[in-house]
């Protein structure tokens, strides 16, 4: 049966459309296949499968709007037909969806190029986090362009429609409501199909990651991230029996100084120092926005950018083979405070029944600390205040929102405008809230109380910019200004912190919360989750680089350490300087989950699908190797305890 005989002119804005919206999708496809060339496998074959597969989801997202277009087309009366309230519903309605589609490919192309991907958690965040995005959008692009240009776009496609007599046709043609039945019904059935049969993941069909994402549709696949938020572990990734599972865990994470506490399904343990002291230094731990490793000249790059980093790595314990275990802020916020691999979907910091469990502030209030944590920007975005508020931390941030949660009792404390020199989209610059940490510092300093800082930084965030004349490239022109400035105000916080009478009694802890970028052409870019990490303190901490294989998660359990403290652990992370220390590295999206030891990388994926891999670092490319079953084992076990324990309230 011919398209023609199931869809009357009444249908023709609504196939117009449709052409019209395949074509375009097609030409964006195009730009990102230019774009991404040399990082492509590309062949005709390969060319064919990314255009087909990216028109299956492209008539995908079709299908969503037949079927409220096909149901307004049945509903509606003959009589009234082409009548004022026709005409205003559809003009209006092909209007604003023409808009939305519009802009959408805008935003494609700008996401692209921050992330290097189609829309995923990421665009979810920003639709929730409007005054943070809108303001970084604005501060970022040239709106006075782009906003005209969508304008100007759906203006000249809208006359196209006009002209071509599609608005007139739709309103002068009647079908009896039986002859409407039909494209409805098609229209709900392949909807459907889609909802049911069709994920994200069917565009995975690649080794190649830019392969897979350019045969995606960026508005399907922000609607299947929406639908991933929260992942049952079993259901979407190979598992194996809880008793094994733990058992294995168990067996990695045992060192000659613990004691498991419980036989069950669990994790705790205590932990023995045989040197067990009574020190309590103060902890200033600064979690810095996208520091990736390759910005530092130790990893090779030549444009002196962190000339402050560099100088004191060689001071302190220098962590140099570490990576994250994420792409976003609130992976590596989880990672440091609750020493935990990620687990799929949504990040642990912004999941339900997210508070009062056992984070590192346990083990600093044991010994009567006070934990602070500080963030230049309102601390609402990601959930940041329920988090730490609902865990232990007092709250200093730029506050406009309020601290969610019914569990969460903490103080929070709002930066004056009086405090703040200079503010952008996501906070104020790194220099002013180390000024406030100071201040914070001071205070509990005469109080006698010893304090963990822990400090969110902003300024090394797109849209880049920061105070003028501060360093030598000019605020707003890229990411090594950012990264250089970052550099410069932890300098100046270090300078003004060894004038104050604590500084002596001081660990100053530098990590990364994630790279600045974690895109490539492999399931997981390893060299992207590569982070320095810098432990400082005169005469507290002895200098040494360590070389070892490490992860965010053990960057605290290895601070302990150094301070011979007995505590309480139940923690996935261990201390990296223990003679019986296991390599390892955990990382993750939030579907792909890695583990790597050596150079050997397994992944997990959603649907139940796992690679081996070997890791050339020279090439920073992953090649396939045999499965390894016992390797495969032990990396479920990390991620399916880790995920048992959140779900069933044992990390309370």
């Amino acid at each position: 049966m011919k398209v023609g005989a199931i869809f009357s002119n009444r249908y023709a804005l609504l196939l117009g459309f449709s052409g019209w919206f395949l074509l375009f999708s097609l030409l964006l496809r195009i730009v990102f296949l230019v774009w991404q060339l040399n990082d492509l496998d590309l062949s005709v074959v390969s060319l064919l499968k990314i255009l087909a597969t990216g028109l299956l989801f492209d008539i995908g997202v079709l299908s969503f709007l037949f079927v409220i277009s096909t149901l307004y087309l049945l509903l509606i009366p003959q009589r009234f037909v082409g009548s004022l309230l026709d005409k205003i519903a559809i003009f209006f309605g092909f209007s604003i969806t023409l808009l939305i589609f519009v802009f959408t490919f805008f935003a494609e192309i700008t996401f692209w190029e921050e992330f290097k991907c189609r829309f995923n958690f990421v665009a979810v965040d920003y639709l929730i986090y409007t005054f943070e995005v809108i303001q970084n959008i604005n501060e970022s692009y040239p709106l006075y362009i782009l906003i005209p240009s969508m304008l100007f776009i759906t203006g000249i496609i809208f006359y196209y429609f006009y002209k071509n007599d599609f608005f007139a046709k739709t309103f002068s043609t009647k079908t009896p409501f039986k002859n409407r039945i039909i494209p409805f019904v098609i229209s709900l059935f392949l909807m459907l199909f889609y909802v049911f049969f069709i994920s994200n993941s069917n565009a995975e069909w690649s080794e190649n990651r830019y392969n897979n994402e350019i045969s995606k549709a960026g508005i399907y696949s922000f609607f299947a991230e929406f639908r991933n938020n929260k992942l049952d572990y079993k259901t979407f990734y190979s598992s194996i029996s809880d008793e094994e599972a733990f058992k294995l865990v168990r067996t990695n994470l045992k060192e000659d100084n613990e004691q498991f506490i419980n036989n069950d399904y669990s994790i705790k343990r205590k932990i023995s120092d045989s040197l067990d002291s009574n020190l309590k230094p103060n902890v200033v731990f600064i979690l810095i926005e996208s520091l990736s490793a390759s910005f530092m000249t130790e990893f090779g790059n030549e444009y002196k950018i962190t000339p402050f980093l560099d100088s004191i790595s060689n001071q302190s314990l220098f962590f140099k083979n570490l990576y994250a275990t994420g792409n976003r802020t609130v992976r590596g916020m989880e990672a440091v405070t609750l020493s935990i691999p990620p687990t799929p979907g949504q990040s642990i910091v912004k999941r339900p029944n997210n508070s009062n469990l056992y984070t590192v502030s346990n083990v600093f209030k044991d010994k009567n600390y006070q934990c602070n944590f500080f963030y230049g920007g309102d601390g609402y975005f990601d959930n940041m205040n329920a988090f730490y508020g609902g865990n232990g931390f007092d709250i200093y941030d730029r506050g406009r929102g309020s601290i969610l949660g019914n569990e969460v009792k903490t103080t929070r404390h709002n930066i004056d405008d009086s405090e703040v020199t200079f503010e952008n989209a996501w906070g104020i610059c790194d220099e002013d809230i180390y000024n406030k940490m100071i201040k914070v510092a001071d205070e509990y300093h005469q109080k006698k109380k010893p304090f963990l800082n822990f400090i969110m930084t902003t300024s090394n965030h797109r849209p880049y910019t920061y105070p003028n004349n501060k360093i030598d490239i000019p605020s707003g022109t890229g990411r090594n200004g950012a990264v250089k400035y970052s550099d410069y105000a932890l300098q100046q916080m270090f300078a003004k912190a060894k004038n104050k009478p604590w500084f002596k009694n001081t660990i100053f802890v530098f990590i990364a919360d994630h790279c600045a970028s974690s895109a490539g052409k492999d399931e997981i870019d390893v060299a992207n989750y590569h982070i320095p990490a810098i432990i400082y303190g005169q005469n507290l901490i002895q200098p040494q680089k360590v070389t070892k294989l490490c992860s965010q998660i053990d960057i605290f359990p290895t601070l302990f350490g150094q301070l011979h403290w007995n505590y309480t652990s139940n923690f996935f992370g261990t201390n990296v300087l223990s003679n019986s220390y296991k390599e390892r590295a955990l990382m993750g999206t939030y579907l792909k989950l890695a583990h790597k030891t050596d150079n050997d990388v397994m992944i997990l994926s959603n649907q139940k699908h796992n690679a081996n891999y070997l890791w050339n670092a020279t090439s920073n490319h992953l090649q396939l190797v045999p499965m390894n079953k016992a390797k495969l084992d032990e990396t479920i076990s990390w991620y399916q305890t880790a995920d048992y324990l959140f779900i069933n309230g044992k990390l309370k």
